[in-house]
């Protein structure tokens, strides 16, 4: 059986309703435990932890498998000791990666991060990142752990940020312009070495990874289903998306000339896409949600 360490904090409410789609539903007894439970014979125990921390916990053992960014297991030096096994993409706002990167004073005269000054301070959560960056490109800075706000010390207090940015909204905000990239980071699900390479762990591993996959993959889509007469079908055809093809078949109970078609479509275009149907011919259009879609 597992044991299971989750982030808590901005992630601990989209990593809870993940796991709910999932028939994976984490139950806490209130707000401020960090102990939970699922309801499930492979998780045997589940925490909520720092996201910070959990890469080094799943490295050493403490856990068998975890949720992390990228950003934090290459920071805390677990990039090699733990296994990455996927991406699980459920950010809270767009799902895209999120990215390192470097920004300065708004009225500052400076373009890009080989522009920094020698001995200009730099105040960051990524320490370790940080110090690794700026050594490769030579330019001797110091580093300072931030513990929170801190797109608010520049410029008073350091002259240049290394911050994780999902859109850069919060850092133009703070009148700061990004001049670097250091990283893009996503969310990952990883294992702790030894249990990945223990065959019964590991196939329960992967059975979790099949069921979150499955309802990340479902989110954003439909099941589109219709009735078709048969004349009408490659004029439905060149309309109908699908992930792969739609489906067609006979209608039961001798209805002839009619065809049944189903597809999984994207739900933003469900608005555009059922009039058109309807206007080339398409009755009896229903549309159904999704739950996990596995490949």
């Amino acid at each position: 059986m597992l044991r299971l360490v989750l982030p808590s904090g901005s992630l601990q409410k989209g990593t809870t309703e993940m796991f709910e789609h999932a028939d994976l539903g984490i139950s806490t007894p209130d707000s401020r435990c960090y102990e939970a439970t699922i309801d499930d014979p492979r998780v045997e125990m589940v925490r909520w932890m720092r996201p910070q921390e959990i890469p080094l916990y799943v490295s050493e053992g403490l856990f068998d498998v975890g949720i992390a960014g990228y950003d934090w297991i290459v920071e805390q030096g677990c990039k090699e000791s733990v296994e990455l096994v996927t991406k699980l993409n459920y950010s809270k706002q767009t799902n895209r990666p999120v990215r390192i990167v470097v920004a300065i004073s708004e009225s500052e005269d400076i373009n890009s991060v080989e522009e920094i000054r020698p001995g200009s301070k730099v105040t960051t959560e990524y320490v370790g990142l940080s110090k690794e960056y700026f050594k490769q490109l030579g330019i001797p800075v110091k580093v300072e752990f931030s513990y929170g706000a801190t797109e608010a010390k520049i410029p008073e207090i350091a002259q240049v940020a290394v911050e994780l940015t999902e859109s850069g909204s919060s850092l133009r905000a703070n009148r700061l312009k990004i001049i670097g990239t250091i990283m893009e980071s996503s969310t990952m699900f990883i294992a702790n070495k030894v249990s990945w390479n223990d065959p019964v762990k590991r196939k329960h591993i992967e059975d979790l990874v099949t069921l979150l996959l499955g309802t990340l993959d479902a989110r954003g889509k439909v099941l589109i289903k219709m009735n078709v007469c048969e004349s009408c079908l490659d004029a439905i055809m060149t309309v109908l998306p699908s992930m792969k093809t739609p489906t067609v078949s006979q209608l039961f109970g001798g209805r002839t000339g009619y065809l049944a078609v189903e597809s999984v479509v994207e739900k933003s275009t469900i608005n555009v896409l059922i009039p058109k149907l309807k206007a080339i011919g398409a009755e009896d259009i229903i549309e159904l949600p999704i739950c996990k879609v596995i490949r």
